[in-house]
């Protein structure tokens, strides 16, 4: 069993995320995974990412507030335990269009190589 405190979660920066907080929950630098890491976002008013594509799946849970959620070709508000599944290389922009803050959870597979988007 591994145990991440979530005071203690390593935060990370990605590249393309603006007014965000990012903590590693599991996998990758937050300890020993095999097949995904785990992690949970806090979007400012405003914040969010740039409509940009990896090569893996990203499933996003919104735990907290309304997160708007495009592939470039649809946008889609999602509400807290609404979910969303990005498929590799698909593109995805998140935005809180909202005056509160947005929390969301992202599982993604580890076998992407670079840093995550």
């Amino acid at each position: 069993m591994h145990v991440v405190r979530f005071a203690e979660a390593p935060a990370y920066d990605a590249p393309g995320h603006r007014d965000m907080h990012m903590a590693r929950l599991q996998g990758r630098e937050a300890g020993p995974a095999d097949t995904v890491w785990l992690g949970a976002s806090t979007l400012a008013s405003g914040g969010g990412t740039t409509l940009d594509a990896s090569d893996v799946e990203k499933i996003y849970v919104v735990l907290d507030g309304e997160v708007t959620v495009s592939n470039g070709r649809e946008e889609v508000r999602l509400r807290r335990w609404d979910s969303c599944r990005i498929g590799p290389d698909e593109a995805r922009r998140l935005h809180n269009h909202t005056p509160e803050p947005a929390t969301i959870l992202l599982v993604m597979p580890l076998q992407a190589t670079g840093p995550p988007r």
